[in-house]
């Protein structure tokens, strides 16, 4: 029998939009901001109250960034997180917050209105995804659902030709209906169970001073290539209202994307 996880059904029919955080404005997170605009489009065309997104990033634009991720020359200087939201508010329309500073690293820290439905996370490290779990794996469980309750966390993370996307649930479980079709998968790995970063090292490269630097570190196309593989498994999550995989494995090298089952 074919395994599944059906979609939290606050997020098929919520009384606001969804919120988004992203963390993260870089390579793959501006990529990823834009399939979100897309995505927010699409769902209110079909009746959805859409999304509302807000994006972390404390960094500058640096001439390093133009080229591979989506600034250009006019962009210098600027904070990323300022600078991607401005622009897509003004071409869609939308009221989307900018965050200049980190996302909080400790419960006690967070407000209640920076804890969103779904979590991205576009970062280029270890520490931040920990932190994110200390915050998110520690948010008490409510007897209702509204648009400050963690249900997911979508992480994005890569090599300079290799990758991978992984969607887990923040509550232990989420809610599934009975189903005589399908084997129902009411929890999904977040990426801190999926991958041990405990007996990782970490090495910090340090920022790259100009775009060759950049492209030793990470190829053209890997960020932007996985934020449309990772958000379609966000599309499938709406418009289907299940999914039969939560993430997947990407080579540039051999063109071969891997899926990770529910």
């Amino acid at each position: 029998m074919k395994r599944v996880h059906y979609t939290d059904c606050y997020l098929m029919n919520p009384q606001h939009p969804v919120t988004v955080n992203i963390i993260g404005a870089g390579g793959t997170g501006s990529q990823v901001l834009t399939c979100m605009a897309r995505l927010d489009v699409t769902l209110r065309a079909l009746g959805h109250p859409g999304l509302f997104v807000t994006l972390y990033d404390p960094d500058i634009v640096t001439e390093a960034n133009i080229g591979r991720q989506l600034f250009g020359p006019m962009d210098l200087g600027l904070n990323k997180a300022q600078c991607l939201v401005t622009r897509i508010n003004n071409f869609f329309g939308n009221d989307w917050k900018a965050e200049a500073r980190l996302y909080p690293s400790v419960l006690k820290e967070v407000k209640r209105d920076e804890i969103a439905n779904i979590t991205i996370t576009c970062t280029d490290n270890i520490k931040s995804r920990l932190d994110l779990w200390n915050v998110l794996g520690k948010v008490p469980a409510s007897s209702y659902t509204d648009n400050n309750t963690p249900l997911y966390w979508l992480d994005f993370g890569n090599t300079q030709i290799s990758g991978q996307v992984v969607l887990g649930t923040v509550p232990k479980k989420i809610r599934q209906p009975t189903s005589t079709l399908y084997e129902t998968v009411g929890s999904l790995k977040v990426i801190t169970r999926f991958v041990k970063y405990a007996r990782v090292k970490e090495e910090d490269s340090g920022p790259s001073c100009s775009l060759a630097e950049a492209l030793e570190k990470q190829d053209l196309f890997i960020n932007s290539t996985l934020a449309q593989l990772g958000c379609n498994i966000l599309w499938k999550m709406f418009r289907n209202g299940m999914i039969e995989h939560h993430g997947l494995y990407l080579n540039l090298n051999t063109m071969k994307v891997n899926p990770i089952v529910v």
